[in-house]
């Protein structure tokens, strides 16, 4: 179907310069209208700024992945002053939240240090008045829960979430948004997630370059896939193809206010 996307979740800054021009050279054919590119840390920050600059198609997003050692004070200092001063060019905050699989490695990291700079990025989030997105799963979701809860966030995503079906119905009845990848075209979890999840409040996304299994086995991860995934999701529902793309489309439009 020739019905536009937008990838709400995409890592740009870290594929191959071949690879990154091959997904920017595409863009009209594969019908991506937007890439939201998430960062890692500050310089991934000032590198998604700069394809911003260069490619209509890129909006990002400024923040700092937990999936790694936290950086010292000093360079949290310098994170968060560049996104006070592009914050007018990023359409979100992200990518934050908390080291679920690092601490799967490491059982002795401590989660109260995380938890501070999480919160420190969603209290910059709601003074910018720019929504966030989190990477939290399972047990951690309730954690960011709570702190969202507790700083009135109304604008949240989760990319990627996998959870209980308690913390399922909490993020529902808060209006959260979560966020497809390709897997769900094969990953029995998150067909259930689809399933249960109103569709006013999903996205999709890739995540890449992140690689994917299934009948995506060798691909290089693109925003193309994710029209599969649509395909998909448009069966879980039991809704019309076209109405699940347009309520996606609309849903990322309004989430990181893109019109």
């Amino acid at each position: 179907m020739n019905v536009a996307i937008i990838d709400a979740h995409i890592h740009l800054d870290m594929y191959k310069q071949k690879e990154r021009q091959q997904i920017l050279q595409q863009t009209e054919r594969t019908k991506l209208e937007v890439m939201v590119s998430v960062s890692y840390d500050l310089p991934s920050c000032k590198v998604n700024l700069d394809l911003q600059r260069q490619y209509e198609v890129v909006k990002p997003a400024f923040g700092f992945h937990p999936e790694q050692a936290l950086p010292i004070e000093e360079e949290l200092a310098d994170l968060l002053l560049f996104i006070e001063k592009h914050h007018h060019e990023a359409v979100a905050i992200a990518e934050v939240g908390l080291p679920y699989y690092k601490r799967r490695e490491d059982p002795e990291l401590k989660l109260e240090a995380y938890i501070k700079v999480l919160e420190a990025f969603i209290k910059l989030a709601k003074r910018l008045d720019l929504p966030i997105s989190l990477h939290a799963v399972y047990e951690d979701a309730d954690v960011v829960c709570d702190l969202l809860e507790k700083h009135s966030i109304q604008k949240a995503h989760f990319h990627w979430f996998k959870g209980s079906k308690r913390t399922v119905e909490r993020m529902i009845e808060n209006e959260y948004f979560i966020s497809v990848t390709p897997d769900v075209c094969y990953e029995k979890e998150i067909q259930q997630l689809v399933t249960a999840y109103p569709l006013t409040h999903m996205m999709v996304e890739t995540d890449g370059p992140w690689p994917f299994e299934g009948p995506f086995a060798g691909e290089m991860t693109e925003p193309s896939m994710i029209h599969r995934a649509v395909h998909k999701m448009s069966q879980l529902k039991a809704a019309p193809l076209e109405v699940v793309y347009k309520q996606l489309y609309a849903n990322a439009s309004y989430f990181f206010s893109l019109f």
